[in-house]
């Protein structure tokens, strides 16, 4: 049974910082390339970041690029969203998703269907 279940959302203040973790279990998590999504009041949920099994390759939407930043710890399971700089604009359901993609240079950025989600966690930016 695949589980991806999201931690670190919270309410921040403009300009401040939080650091998503979502904790995988039931895959070879080394074979999986791991993205976050989110989903704002009212809109369509988008892509927000991913990265390859080995951290080597990430991608980003425009708009976070060079305020979020997307790790993980394959030793532990677990990929990570640096949040900072935090603007209204980022309030969303962040979740994240697993892709199959054991080949480093498999494309996973904007428009990849991904296999496994989370449940998401909420992340409010106050202004």
């Amino acid at each position: 049974q695949v589980q991806l279940v999201e931690s670190g959302g919270g309410l921040v203040q403009a300009g401040g910082s939080l650091r998503l973790s979502c904790a995988a279990s039931g895959i070879t998590f080394s074979s999986y390339a791991m993205g976050w999504f989110r989903q704002a009041p009212g809109k369509e949920r988008e892509f927000v970041s991913a990265l390859s099994w080995s951290g080597g390759n990430t991608y980003y939407r425009d708009s976070v690029e060079g305020r979020f930043t997307i790790s993980r710890d394959n030793a532990k399971n677990t990929v990570y969203l640096q949040m900072n700089s935090l603007i209204p604009e980022d309030t969303a359901v962040y979740y994240c998703a697993a892709r199959y993609a054991p080949k480093e240079n498999a494309y996973i950025g904007l428009g990849t269907i991904y296999d496994y989600w989370g449940q998401g966690t909420l992340v409010t930016v106050s202004s």
